[in-house]
């Protein structure tokens, strides 16, 4: 089985998600744990650092959809950071661009979220 870490780590009010690996099928089920531990825990702001993600399947991109709408309207969102060019390609064929903020690094995706309030 592919290798695949998530880790979760609180930056002020924004949680941080560190995805590691491959992010397909098999391995979305553990990103959505943590996704729904902040549901609970009502933190809607996270931001995605991609940093040493090596690949995500359509599967792991459909995570990401199921969750914005949810941050979204708790006033909320999810932010792409660190984001290697093979992995950006894919989020860029499936026009996710259009519908999500991507930052070349972590601090300036936390910083957009200190502009919003």
């Amino acid at each position: 089985m592919a290798e695949f870490n998530v880790d979760l780590r609180p930056v002020g009010s924004v949680s941080v998600i560190d995805v590691k690996g491959y992010l397909d099928a098999h391995t979305a089920p553990e990103l959505e744990n943590v996704f729904n531990k902040l549901l609970d825990e009502k933190r809607f702001k996270v931001v995605v650092n991609f940093d040493e993600l090596k690949y995500i399947s359509s599967a792991g991109l459909g995570v990401f959809m199921a969750y914005v709408e949810t941050m979204r309207e708790n006033k909320g969102d999810i932010k792409f950071s660190n984001m290697k060019e093979n992995v950006y390609n894919i989020f860029d064929l499936l026009g996710f661009p259009i519908l999500y903020e991507f930052f070349k690094d972590e601090r300036e995706a936390l910083q957009k979220f200190d502009t919003l309030g």
